[in-house]
């Protein structure tokens, strides 16, 4: 054990009791507990559809999850394959390039290892224990860190056989902590699939409710409005002025006074993630423009106009901010519409597919002012039928926000619950 590691004594905080007086952890460089085999370099020509074996590339291997379903196929393996890129069940697999230290266990039979994709062959260590070592912030950040070309470059073997692990002596402690995470794992999975079937349901729910881009009249429609006659093909700006905000400066920004956001904090805003401002504008320059220009209101839209497009968020009575000119439009209601119900058109395939055409067309892809204005959408000539639609589609939505959160917290638990079970500088061991 090195003498920094003697210093600071390789105890976690939180221990199981049985195991409080088994000593202090070890410290191991993953090249001594694993070996990194390399995939091989199968050529996009011998992919075919509804083969036998699954190429497993980088775009596979997530953090802590394997995605097969977009998986390229073989039907036989090539001649020169080696025994090692053909993947068992439990093997660990790395991502080393593009986001690189993605960790996750392979969970399906017959797959193949891609180049750029490697695997950690272990050497009599716990699989469970080293797996759950290695899928976490710490690992992620400290491979990016050592990535050739920054966190969306190249990864060597080198820099991951380097990197140095805490460990438990005895093979019981790794494989109850295994246990306890893989237990917590199964948990997150599970409230991850509702949150997925959630989405799934609303999708379904909204191309019900909301008519087909050709038709004039949705699939789905409340009893109380089935002779309310047909929907009718309106353009965004009958209902809202299209516009952008009042330009701000770069040297007027601040570091405190009124939030300043830009389209990343847009995005933000409208998944309802939390997130820090960074940037501000003065108490001063925000009456300025509030008097002279006017502020976005209940109501109104911001949309995002570059980069990532069609995002829209829409505004409540307690905002108080302003945002960043040209990236970001600003939809001010007129009137004749429910807001609610125009959040979601605006969400529907009508308006998105709109959006998308549009930039296509562009060198750069963007959403004009222009653009924005002869966006078409079918809308229900009822208020009524609007907002029962918008009510109808809250509830979900509110649905989806709560799972969010509960998956989010459980994520946190397990983090928090790490930093427990792994030693940490100067940590006192106390009792699972």
């Amino acid at each position: 054990m090195s003498n920094k590691a003697q210093k600071r004594g390789l105890i976690p905080k939180l221990r199981f009791h049985e195991f409080r007086d088994a000593g202090e952890w070890v410290e191991k460089p993953v090249g001594r507990i694993a070996t990194l085999r390399n995939g091989f370099a199968f050529k996009s020509s011998t992919y075919i559809d509804n083969g036998r074996y699954k190429v497993i590339t980088i775009g596979n291997v997530q953090a802590g999850a394997l995605l097969t379903e977009d998986a390229k196929t073989i039907s036989d393996l090539p001649r020169d394959i080696q025994f090692h890129q053909q993947l068992q069940i439990s093997d660990i697999l790395i991502s080393m390039t593009g986001n690189v230290g993605r960790i996750c266990c392979v969970d399906v039979e017959n797959c193949l290892l891609n180049q750029r994709v490697g695997k950690l062959v272990l050497h009599g260590a716990n699989n469970a224990f080293f797996y759950q070592s290695l899928n976490n912030d710490r690992f992620r950040e400290a491979m990016q860190s050592k990535a050739a070309g920054g966190a969306q470059g190249n990864l060597s073997s080198s820099a991951i056989e380097e990197y140095v692990l805490f460990m438990p002596q005895e093979d019981g402690e790794q494989q109850k902590i295994a246990d306890c995470l893989a237990s917590l794992d199964e948990r997150i999975t599970l409230e991850a699939q509702k949150l997925d079937t959630l989405k799934t349901h609303k999708k379904g729910l909204m191309q019900q409710l909301f008519p087909a881009e050709v038709e004039t009249l949705p699939k789905l429609r409340f009893p109380e409005f089935r002779d309310a006659g047909e929907w009718e093909k309106k353009l965004i700006e009958d209902f809202f002025d299209v516009g952008s905000s009042k330009r701000v400066l770069q040297q007027d920004w601040t570091t405190q006074g009124v939030p300043f956001y830009r389209t990343r904090e847009l995005v933000s805003l409208s998944k309802n993630e939390p997130f820090g401002s960074e940037i501000f504008i003065s108490e001063a320059l925000f009456r300025e423009i509030s008097e002279n220009y006017g502020l976005p209101t209940e109501g109104d839209f911001l949309i995002s106009g570059v980069g990532t497009l069609g995002v829209s968020y829409q505004v409540q009575a307690q905002d108080r901010f302003y945002f960043k000119d040209g990236n970001v439009l600003w939809f001010k209601a007129k009137g004749g519409v429910d807001s609610t119900f125009f959040k979601y058109c605006f969400e529907a395939d009508e308006i998105q597919n709109q959006i998308m055409g549009q930039a296509s067309i562009s060198t750069v892809g963007t959403y004009t002012i222009q653009n924005a204005k002869v966006t078409k959408f079918t809308c229900s000539p009822s208020i009524d039928e609007q907002q029962k639609i918008a009510v109808c589609l809250t509830s979900i939505d509110d649905l989806i926000t709560a799972q969010t959160q509960k998956l989010t917290a459980l994520k946190t638990h397990k983090k928090g619950l790490m930093q427990q079970l792994f030693p940490s500088v100067g940590g006192v061991a106390g009792e699972a």
